[in-house]
């Protein structure tokens, strides 16, 4: 194999206890974990995180505030430090043998595991509304609990560009006592209309034509009739998609939702294959994406102890008279 294929030079003939594709909260701390237990572990990340835009995260106890860049290379340099091999590649198909699963990369290597972990993540769908891509993650935001606190008592907008937006707004009332939902092409029933009036907060209608931005910062939300509201930051709930072809093309059962469901620890419905973080819970924020992490690393590894000692019994039974 060239080392234009594995350039990391991660050996691809071990066979591993786990590879795991995905490098971010969730994946790098179930490779904390296996790494720990002194497990063969190589990790697969093509090094575009979710949370990418975003210049701080919140609510990580002891991490109030750090970059997400920041918390990923201290996690990379913490696995490492414990054996974990880390590949900047893609993980194309993942296939079933004899001793488990190969995870093929693009370019043509091959990495054979007993387990596979996928934390793969999810993306966000934005609305196509001028302005939204430029300000996402800055001033056009997504979550109160990571955002809510360092905009408060501002003049805030809701984008009714989403099922969820009556919610949101409700929710948001907390951090400011001046909220504008601009519905836009949702249709608000009679009880959202009571709803948000006994929470005061102001429903501006018409279709959203843009956002205004003047010197690299949000000023407003224009409407097509020509108004512009004033509005310090705006947020809106995105369309949430999982990565998870991997797990589909496996046959990992989903829920009625579409997400692939597992159960506490990781453990999806296809033996050896698990799955954490964002993939299957959109709700999950960087610190229980770890957590979801911690808990697979756990179990993934009281499974391979499991199959290990069967192992070397059959092993014994062979060899003993």
């Amino acid at each position: 194999m060239s080392d234009s294929q594995n350039p990391n030079n991660v050996p691809t003939h071990t066979l591993y206890d786990a590879v795991i594709v995905g490098a971010g909260a969730a994946g790098l701390n179930t490779a904390l974990l296996l790494g720990r237990s002194r497990r063969k572990v190589a990790v697969v990340d093509t090094g575009q995180p979710r949370n990418a835009p975003a210049t701080h995260m919140q609510g990580f106890l002891t991490r109030e505030g750090m970059s997400p860049h920041a918390l990923l290379e201290t996690g990379r340099a913490e696995v490492t430090a414990y054996g974990v091999h880390l590949l900047d590649a893609q993980a194309d198909t993942i296939t079933p043998n004899a001793t488990g699963y190969t995870v093929h990369l693009a370019g043509g290597a091959t990495l054979h595991t007993r387990h596979a972990v996928i934390a793969t993540g999810l993306r966000d769908e934005l609305p196509d509304i001028p302005g939204v891509q430029e300000r996402w993650a800055k001033d056009l935001l997504h979550c109160p609990y990571c955002h809510g606190y360092e905009v408060r008592d501002q003049p805030l907008g809701v984008l009714g560009t989403h099922p969820n937006a009556v919610n949101q707004a409700l929710l948001l009332r907390q951090w400011s006592d001046d909220i504008v939902l601009f519905p836009h092409t949702l249709t608000l029933t009679d009880d959202d209309h009571e709803r948000l009036a006994a929470r005061d907060i102001t429903i501006a209608e018409g279709h959203i034509k843009r956002l205004e931005i003047d010197n690299d910062q949000l000023r407003g939300v224009e409407l097509t009739e020509g108004r512009t509201v004033p509005r310090g930051a705006v947020f809106l709930f995105p369309r949430m998609v999982p990565r998870d072809q991997l797990l589909t093309d496996l046959g990992c059962h989903k829920n009625d939702a579409g997400w692939v469901t597992t159960d506490t620890a990781g453990r999806t419905s296809v033996p050896g294959i698990w799955a954490v973080g964002n993939v299957t819970d959109p709700r999950a924020q960087v610190i229980t994406a770890a957590g979801m992490g911690s808990a697979a690393g756990f179990a993934l590894n009281h499974d391979l102890v499991d199959d290990d000692v069967t192992q070397a019994v059959t092993q014994r039974r062979k060899t003993t008279p």
